[in-house]
């Protein structure tokens, strides 16, 4: 075992299911992730974990350094050591920033009524609770970025207008480019705009416009596949110092939306 499988197999152990939204039944041999578990988080297979835990694969990328720290929820001292562990420099301050701090994991978790959801500078889902998955479904992969799904992928539940989908795009374009120019060194970010410049003929048109426009909260229609049309406020928090974006979903009191929300979130 190499001292970055031995590390990963610490923090791996370490980490409570309850910590991370996994649900447990039966007896477990060990009170923390098993391989699949965190396999599963970080979006990687079961095989690589235990490859790398083993030291028979050496050479993560950076990409799935990030998701495994986020996955291990490391603090920015153990991102550090992994990446280092990796033989990987790690990511700059001039990088988006993808850490969620311990007080907003406790408010993913408190509002358990309450669809939330974490999302970076950039537009990609960092963490959800469970009400905010039962309302919106889960994202995998490239889908997890709300700019490529809204330009390439496979969309939301959520249904818009003309109008609304065209300030909609304006907006993430907006954002993107914001992003961009804070964090000039991500090279993550500048492959997600060029893929989206060669995908998407609209965004390659709205992205050398440079809108200026910011990504407001709104009234939002969601059509859920279990309850039909659900009218909800999305609202857009700030967590300005790790440059999060906090998305709230909430009902009017006593009303028909705030039921059957009710019903979705169980």
């Amino acid at each position: 075992m190499t001292e970055l499988g031995g590390a990963l197999r610490r923090w791996r152990e370490r980490l409570h299911p309850d910590e991370v939204g996994v649900v447990t039944a039966g007896r477990r041999r060990t009170s923390g992730l098993r391989r699949e578990e965190l396999a599963a988080l970080a979006g990687v297979s079961v095989d690589y974990v235990v490859r790398l835990e083993q030291g028979r694969a050496t050479h993560p990328s950076g990409q799935v350094l990030g998701a495994l720290a986020h996955a291990l929820r490391l603090s920015d001292d153990e991102r550090r050591l992994l990446f280092t562990l990796a033989g990987l420099a790690p990511p700059g301050r001039d990088e988006v920033p993808t850490r969620i701090p311990p007080s907003m994991r406790r408010l993913l978790q408190r509002f358990a009524a309450v669809p939330v959801a974490v999302f970076d500078a950039a537009w990609t889902l960092l963490d959800a609770n469970a009400p905010y998955v039962a309302l919106m479904g889960e994202y995998h992969g490239k889908d997890r970025n709300a700019v490529w799904r809204t330009f390439l992928g496979s969309g939301s539940r959520a249904r818009y207008t003309d109008d609304e989908r065209r300030a909609l795009e304006a907006e993430l374009v907006a954002d993107l480019h914001d992003a961009v120019r804070r964090y000039p060194g991500d090279a993550r970010l500048r492959a997600l705009v060029a893929e989206l410049r060669e995908g998407s003929e609209l965004f390659a048109r709205l992205w050398d416009a440079d809108p200026a426009r910011p990504h407001v909260s709104a009234r939002k229609r969601i059509d859920h596949p279990d309850v039909g049309l659900l009218h909800l406020d999305c609202d857009l928090l700030t967590v300005v110092h790790d440059d999060l974006r906090v998305m709230v979903y909430t009902a009017e009191p006593w009303s028909d939306d705030e039921r059957r929300l009710a019903q979705v979130i169980g």
